[in-house]
């Protein structure tokens, strides 16, 4: 099997994303980017899944439509404990959707900045901002690994289900600390293997990587990443729970075995 560079593995996943961002507001069940449930997938009553992972009848009638793509493995925004006129940080923002619930927690005072990395998503959600009449949100087209965003600027970072699918997560953290100011925090959901991915899981570098699968990584390789970074006061909370939608994400495939969503938090001394 010939080894994906970094970059090929983001080219496999922004053209994943493109095809889910380009996809209908309402779309069928056979017009997914994939041939899973995963992760990355638009699904078909997005406001199903969504409510599986732990947003309420409220914060999914909030959003513009076209917003909530029934992305994720987690609700981010719901951990960050968000306080008005903070600034937020979403990496890898889809269309939108927990920028919203976080602008409305920042209020008039705060700002939220989404950053993606496919031209589809961003202008998606810029789209769902006019029609929301979001004034206090900002969405740039940037890698999570290079982030479009000066030192020291945000107060809070918060991500559903992207960090596992970038091919350099230390990067990835750096960047984080880097754009947080001092005392700001990070609340993320992602994906981290609770046992040794199977070769077959481990070495797919495109359909499982951009299903959020083989890109993940133990708690105990995160925790390190994010010390070595500089960050401290880290929380990793594995949630049992999700491994109700996860089975479904690759059929046959048990990877609800090896894989489950975890709440992530780390501060910036």
């Amino acid at each position: 099997m010939t080894k994906l560079t970094n970059d090929e593995i983001r080219q496999n996943v922004r053209s994943r994303y493109k095809q889910v961002a380009i996809q209908q507001i309402q779309p069928t069940a056979t017009s997914t980017c994939c041939s899973t449930d995963s992760c990355c997938d638009v699904h078909p009553n997005a406001s199903v899944v969504s409510a599986k992972l732990g947003y309420s009848d409220e914060e999914l009638s909030a959003v513009p439509d076209g917003a909530n793509l029934g992305l994720g493995c987690g609700n981010p925004q719901a951990i960050a404990e968000l306080k008005p006129g903070e600034v937020v940080l979403d990496l890898g923002s889809g269309g939108g959707f927990d920028c919203f619930l976080a602008a409305r927690q920042v209020g008039d005072e705060g700002y939220v900045i989404g950053v993606d990395m496919t031209p589809e998503m961003v202008s998606r959600a810029r789209t769902n901002a006019l029609k929301g009449g979001y004034t206090n949100t900002d969405f740039r087209l940037g890698e999570i690994e290079y982030l479009p965003l000066a030192d020291r600027t945000v107060n809070v970072i918060i991500s559903n289900c992207v960090i596992n699918l970038s091919p350099d997560k230390a990067q990835v953290f750096s960047e984080a600390f880097r754009v947080l100011q001092p005392g700001g925090r990070l609340a993320i959901s992602d994906i981290v293997t609770t046992t040794e991915l199977p070769p077959e899981i481990k070495n797919d570098m495109n359909e499982l990587y951009s299903a959020c699968v083989s890109g993940a990584s133990s708690i105990e390789e995160i925790t390190t990443l994010l010390q070595q970074s500089g960050f401290t006061d880290i929380s990793i909370e594995p949630k049992d729970e999700s491994k109700s939608f996860i089975k479904d994400w690759v059929p046959g495939a048990n990877v609800d075995n090896y894989i489950i969503s975890a709440v992530i938090k780390a501060n910036r001394p």
